[in-house]
């Protein structure tokens, strides 16, 4: 499937912004759903699902802080129980809201998913014929993983790398020495036409931020 093209369907929620994406080659074939957001987020993948025909296979976590995971169960309900792939360093955030820092804002919330399957650094998933790899991005987040796929040019970072910034270090379990060492060894080496789709903001390339971004070039400070 590679000599086609990835299509990419982006839902945002009104709070926090946060792009979940739903992927796929080809009407009526797998997808994957990525970082499935706050309201609307569920209802209109489960919408764009159904217009296409899609069969959703995975979905996909760069890692577990709330605003990426608040749409999984609305998702589950409606499609059964599509497995929840996520590094096992963050499985306790799925069902403690503390851990998804939810607890920090209110009553918090958390899934219902009690099955996840780990997505260990070094590994590789497959969607389509296509194959990606996990890379280790923690630092944000204590497992936080970028979805990699050389054939198509192509990293879905999480909240790792933004354009002209980098994710925060000042939650719990967050650690700024790690990303800066994981963004440095193992995305910011990636070739500079790899297009970087980050958990907020707009899509930017590996290139253009190893020579402009702030974080990148003097560290966090």
């Amino acid at each position: 499937m590679t000599d086609q093209t990835l299509q990419i369907h982006i839902t945002n929620d009104p709070t926090y912004m946060e792009n979940g994406y739903t992927v796929h080659f080809r009407d009526g074939g797998p997808c994957w759903v990525i970082d499935p957001g706050l309201p609307p987020q569920a209802t209109q993948i489960l919408d764009y699902v159904k217009r296409h025909d899609l069969q959703p296979v995975t979905i996909v976590l760069t890692h577990a802080h709330a605003d990426h995971i608040a749409g999984i169960d609305e998702l589950r309900e409606s499609l059964g129980d599509v497995p929840v792939y996520l590094a096992k360093e963050e499985w306790a955030a799925l069902s403690d809201p503390m851990e998804n820092l939810s607890g920090l804002m209110g009553p918090g919330f958390a899934t219902k998913v009690t099955d996840p399957v780990d997505l260990p650094s070094g590994g590789t998933l497959e969607l389509d014929g296509t194959v990606w790899q996990l890379l280790d991005t923690s630092g944000h987040s204590p497992g936080g993983r970028t979805l990699y796929c050389a054939a198509l040019g192509l990293a879905f970072v999480g909240d790792a790398l933004f354009a002209g910034s980098v994710g925060r270090v000042d939650f719990p379990h967050s650690n700024g020495r790690q990303l800066m060492k994981n963004l440095h060894d193992n995305l910011i080496t990636l070739p500079d036409e790899t297009r970087a789709l980050s958990g907020h903001g707009p899509e930017t390339t590996i290139g253009h931020e190893r020579v402009t971004n702030p974080y990148v070039l003097h560290g966090l400070g």
